[in-house]
């Protein structure tokens, strides 16, 4: 059986192993291959039985130029990098990687909205410049901190990600508000259910947490940031679809959002006319939340424990409903 990886970096920068799928079949791993250029794709691809891909696009064309194709494994839990639907009409099953990151991507939230609200990086750098040491008072702070006990966080998407989000904001004293695709008995010990118009409303925190589809699509814009209460703060660990960056930037420079927090956006990586750069109360990280080395190994392993399932005519995590 023939495995080709085509984009191994972000997955495995060089401190995990490809063995898991070495003891399966002939492994040809590429760092990176062109996103945009589907001839290369191709070319890589070739008579390879089995795709494994992180961020490279699987598409039709080349699917249908690729026939030996059985069977394409993701290395994420988001599925739009591959034509999943034309997958299924050629019988290939495409399956992902659910709830690997959980912890991770929940913990980046609130170290996002921490630095928010404690400015530890800010205050960090000062004291290094030396600004204490010439200081006349014992302390100083360059910028106003912030409480959060006491305070309500939103979650937009009450998945396992926004349960965990909401748990460590339980522990921080915050209310809980969230809305999600169905209401569950562990999501109601966690926070209170409500409509979208409440919790943006009623909310100072609001983090996203659901998938990126065409009903959850630049759910944060201008409408719905006017209805939320001035001074609000944005948290997106999510997708960076789910945010209209215009509408945010506006409304970080008027005052009405006090600051967001952010590790994904619309196009990644990041394009430097993307006004949210222009935002010094927008806090950015490169799409890391789900990176620790105990992610990583856990995608590999459950991608390995896949094509495994697959091989054996009992396939696991597949999201086209092929195989």
């Amino acid at each position: 059986m023939k495995i080709v990886v085509l984009d191994a970096h972000t997955e495995n920068p060089g401190d995990l192993s490809w063995s898991g799928f070495e003891e399966l079949g002939d492994v040809t791993v590429y760092d990176r291959t062109p996103k945009f250029d589907d001839k290369e794709i191709i070319r890589r691809i070739g008579d390879a039985d089995v795709v494994i891909t992180n961020k490279t696009p699987v598409r039709a064309v080349a699917l249908d130029a690729c026939p030996t194709v059985k069977y394409v494994g993701l290395l994420s839990t988001g599925i739009d990098v591959c034509d999943c639907a034309h997958a299924a009409k050629r019988g290939i099953p495409v399956s992902n990687i659910p709830a690997y990151s959980t912890n991770a991507v929940a913990q980046h939230a609130i170290a996002l909205l921490l630095e928010i609200c404690s400015k530890v990086g800010v205050h960090s750098a000062a004291v290094h410049r030396g600004e204490w040491q010439r200081c006349e008072d014992f302390c100083f702070w360059e910028a106003p901190l912030m409480e959060l006990a006491g305070l309500t966080m939103g979650i937009i998407g009450f998945g396992r990600i926004g349960m965990a989000t909401g748990r460590i904001a339980g522990a921080l004293g915050m209310r809980v508000l969230a809305t999600g695709s169905h209401e569950t008995d562990e999501g109601r010990k966690i926070g209170e259910y409500t409509d979208l118009d409440t919790l943006l409303g009623s909310s100072d925190i609001i983090s996203l947490h659901c998938p990126l589809k065409d009903e959850t699509r630049k759910i944060i814009n201008a409408s719905t940031i006017a209805k939320m209460r001035d001074g609000v703060i944005i948290l997106n660990t999510g997708r960076g679809g789910l945010v209209d960056e215009e509408a945010l930037a506006s409304a970080l420079k008027s005052g009405k959002v006090y600051a967001a927090g952010v590790d994904v956006v619309s196009v990644e990586p990041i394009l430097p006319e993307n006004p949210l750069l222009a935002c010094d109360n927008c806090y950015i990280t490169p799409h890391v939340a789900w990176t620790p080395k105990t992610c990583r190994q856990r995608v590999m392993d459950i991608a390995v424990r896949n094509l495994r399932a697959y091989i054996e005519g009992k396939p696991e995590n597949v999201v086209n409903g092929a195989g």
